[in-house]
């Protein structure tokens, strides 16, 4: 199993399939001036595949697939499969707003997904509407719940904290572990991409205290939980008598860089090193060079090599040249 620099073992892909995307949120995308890689430029499911096994061949066993929206490609549930029947490969999950989950659920869980986490920012749904803009509260929940029947688990719910559009909000998300077994966490907004969507993160943006404070005042004490593994970015909770989780992911307040175990893959097909920093390396060209699996996996290893000490927020600094819909969270 590859460790960098820091001694950080380094065995878990997040895989961009597109940096398209259904939902325009206010901190991730605007609705102008948006300039997207040509579909020639994105990595075919042979190529995905490719970095895939180069992946596990290292002793990476963890694969989520992400976007931009992830059910916009035409042929997820093909890519999957084919991660999925990777020898090495164990953990198969997805990040997906699920509006279009629900009518291929079972195709994709029948091809290998095993995990999915969920975006849906508040149960408001005039809110919603303001926040995500092109997405509908009955739409996602309606994803969640084709989730829940087709047996993913756990489902977790991911909620993006944004002052004074969802903040109040927070309680009625966190409500939902009293009788779900579902794991709820609430994200601190970073800046990234620079532009209007950095610049609302700035000025929006509300720290994990203050969050659970909000919580903890209408729903009672939160009761911390074991780690689930020791490079899990959510500090996990339970409320009393819950049946599910309340986590926290504080990339700004409490920053977690010293565990992190992960590397990116863009949709366009570049190891981005941190998801805060600009540090990349090109693997389509050797692919498209005819470069396999050993050309693949000597990349790898190197961006596992370059992968950088953390993030630098605190000095001001993140990533310029791509907004999150580029990297995929």
């Amino acid at each position: 199993m590859p460790r960098d620099q820091f001694g950080r073992q380094i065995n878990y892909l997040r895989i961009s399939l597109t940096d398209h995307c259904n939902l325009r949120c206010l901190y991730c995308m605007p609705l102008r001036d948006l300039q997207f890689a040509p579909s020639e430029e994105l990595l075919s499911a042979d190529e995905i595949e490719m970095v895939a096994r180069a992946a596990a061949a290292v002793g990476f066993y963890k694969i989520r697939l992400t976007g931009g929206e992830p059910l916009l490609r035409p042929d997820v549930v093909e890519i999957v499969g084919r991660i999925a029947k990777i020898d090495g490969i164990t953990d198969v999950g997805m990040t997906t707003n699920a509006i279009l989950l629900p009518p291929m659920v079972e195709q994709l869980v029948a091809a290998g997904l095993q995990r999915i986490n969920i975006h849906i920012d508040t149960l408001n749904p005039a809110r919603l509407k303001r926040l995500m803009r092109f997405g509908t509260y009955e739409r996602i929940w309606a994803g969640i719940e084709s989730a829940e029947r087709a047996g993913l688990h756990p489902i977790k719910i991911n909620v993006v904290v944004t002052r004074d559009h969802n903040d109040a909000d927070v309680v009625d998300l966190a409500r939902l572990t009293l009788e779900r077994d579902w794991h709820v966490r609430f994200i601190e907004l970073m800046p990234l991409g620079g532009g209007e969507c950095a610049a609302f993160s700035l000025a929006q943006y509300v720290p994990t205290s203050e969050t659970r404070d909000r919580i903890e005042k209408d729903l009672g004490e939160l009761t911390p939980l074991p780690a689930s593994h020791p490079s899990d970015e959510a500090r996990n909770y339970r409320l009393p008598a819950a049946r599910g989780v309340v986590g926290f992911i504080s990339p700004v307040s409490e920053p977690y860089c010293g565990s992190c175990n992960r590397m990116r893959l863009t949709a366009d097909g570049r190891f981005h090193l941190c998801l805060l920093n600009d540090d990349e390396m090109d693997v389509k060209k050797a692919l498209r060079n005819g470069g396999g699996v050993d050309t693949v996996k000597q990349i790898l290893l190197r961006a596992v090599a370059h992968k950088p000490t953390g993030h630098r927020l605190e000095e001001g600094v993140s990533t310029e040249i791509r907004g999150m819909f580029q990297i995929g969270g």
